[in-house]
């Protein structure tokens, strides 16, 4: 299973905007985040546009305008932020939940294998805070 580059910079973006709103008591410019983490700017406005949506970030106009987080970081999740650019986290290659991956709709031999391991995922991502994220707060494989 691989997350695609939506979830994966909406996560880094996210990242870097929590990190930043501690250092300044204004908005964080999207073009700012975009070359910090080298993301295209256009790209960016997307997933944001998304994340306003969700209620995960907040957004001010204006001179000093751009974009806070909506909650703390440390109650929102890399899950929710998944969710809201609509990645979605499964490891099965069924198209619907219910249904099977095969072409009769019946499901694969490892099918059970996949999905739980999307579940495993899921609630590992459930269980991150952006906090932790930027606090360095994640267990390393040794």
């Amino acid at each position: 299973m691989r997350l695609s580059t939506k979830g994966r910079y909406a996560v880094m973006a996210m990242a870097d905007l929590a990190r930043r709103e501690s250092d300044a008591c204004r908005a964080v410019a999207l073009a700012d985040i975009a070359a910090r983490q080298e993301i295209s700017l256009s790209y960016l406005e997307q997933l944001f546009a998304r994340l306003r949506r969700q209620g995960l970030v907040k957004s001010a106009r204006g001179p000093g305008g751009g974009y806070r987080l909506a909650r703390t970081a440390d109650t929102t999740t890399i899950a929710e932020i998944v969710h809201a650019v609509d990645e979605p986290l499964r490891a099965t290659r069924c198209e619907k939940a219910g249904q099977g991956c095969m072409i009769r709709g019946e499901r694969c031999l490892t099918h059970d294998l996949w999905a739980d391991l999307g579940d495993k995922i899921e609630d590992y991502l459930a269980s991150v805070s952006l906090a932790d994220v930027i606090g360095g707060r994640l267990r390393r494989a040794a």
